[in-house]
């Protein structure tokens, strides 16, 4: 087996591989696999594995000669939480942005332009001609200040938004007005009109959002949670959508996904559940950025999007 050769796996294989064939400009060896079952008996002591984190995840202990992983996510939580260091690994950057930029603009004038409350009145035939909002001169906060944070704040600044942000550095960005770090939760969050996460899974992100910080939005206040699930208590989050200390929150990242039937997030007032579904991580996004890594790869040359496993992004 070639030392470059690959190993796709997930349900999208088959549709990747096609597109690594129709685009590579040279002749990639590579075999599709629909599940970790598949990819267990077609492994042939191939170097490269390319698909989704969970995936890999449950297979990677038993593949010695994978040297370099893929992940056709952002996100590469359960690659982390493995104890496998000895391969490169890399991520998905810089394709989300618009696909997350779109879905939190559609939650923020979904809200504004009150549209569940208008289509319930008019399944109930109630005709109220009661004024809708606009996100003209309205504060956002976007917790996490990287390409799809930027993409979030761009598409916030052309709808007339004062746009702050939250990193780790506080390094300021044009593109926002200002840039905390967390520090400063209080002062980052006690203004705002929504705030928004895409922020990754790591220690330092944990429970960022409890009681406590919770506590400093305003009533009014919407959250909108496109990054990872652990930057929430939920909890916290619950009891303060039940008591009205928040506005509404929209969720699209779960501690436990599928959501169990028996949780409470279900059944929570104002608060609004898809799953995840933000961003889709269409093939179309992912080859051109496997390509352009695999011919780094076999040239030895640094990789892009190369997560480190300590900081976990």
């Amino acid at each position: 087996m070639s030392d470059f050769s690959v190993l796709i796996l997930g349900d999208d294989s088959a549709e990747l591989g096609g597109l690594i064939a129709a685009n590579a400009e040279l002749s990639i060896p590579v075999t599709v696999c629909r599940d970790a079952a598949d990819a267990t008996a077609a492994y042939k002591d191939q170097s490269i594995l390319l698909g989704d984190p969970v995936s890999i995840a449950h297979i990677l202990a038993d593949m010695p000669t994978v040297k370099w992983v893929q992940s056709t996510w952002a996100g590469v939580t359960p690659l982390l939480e493995i104890e496998r260091r000895d391969y490169v690994l890399t991520g998905i950057k810089d394709v989300f942005g618009p696909q997350m930029s779109e879905y939190v603009l559609g939650y923020m004038l979904a809200h504004e332009l009150r549209i569940t409350e208008r289509l319930t009145e008019q399944r109930s035939h109630q005709w109220r001609e009661s004024a809708s909002g606009t996100l003209l001169g309205k504060k956002i906060g976007v917790m996490g200040t990287g390409s799809i944070g930027e993409a979030i704040a761009s598409r916030a600044h052309r709808n007339g938004m004062v746009v702050t942000g939250l990193s780790r550095s506080g390094r300021p960005n044009s593109t926002f007005e200002d840039v905390y770090t967390t520090a400063d939760m209080a002062g980052f969050l006690s203004e705002l009109d929504y705030l928004v996460s895409v922020l990754p899974d790591t220690a330092e992100t944990d429970n960022l959002l409890n009681e406590a910080t919770l506590a400093h939005l305003p009533s009014h206040a919407w959250f909108i949670n496109v990054g990872r699930a652990n930057v929430v208590d939920d909890g916290a989050l619950i009891q303060a959508l039940k008591s009205n200390a928040l506005g509404g929150a929209v969720l699209d990242v779960f501690d436990e996904e599928p959501v169990p039937e028996d949780s409470p997030l279900w059944d929570t007032p104002n608060l609004l559940m898809t799953p995840h579904i933000a961003a889709i991580s269409h093939p179309e996004l992912i080859v051109p950025i496997f390509l352009q890594n695999y011919e780094c790869f076999i040239s030895g040359r640094t990789l892009m999007n190369l997560i480190d496993f300590e900081h976990g992004y």
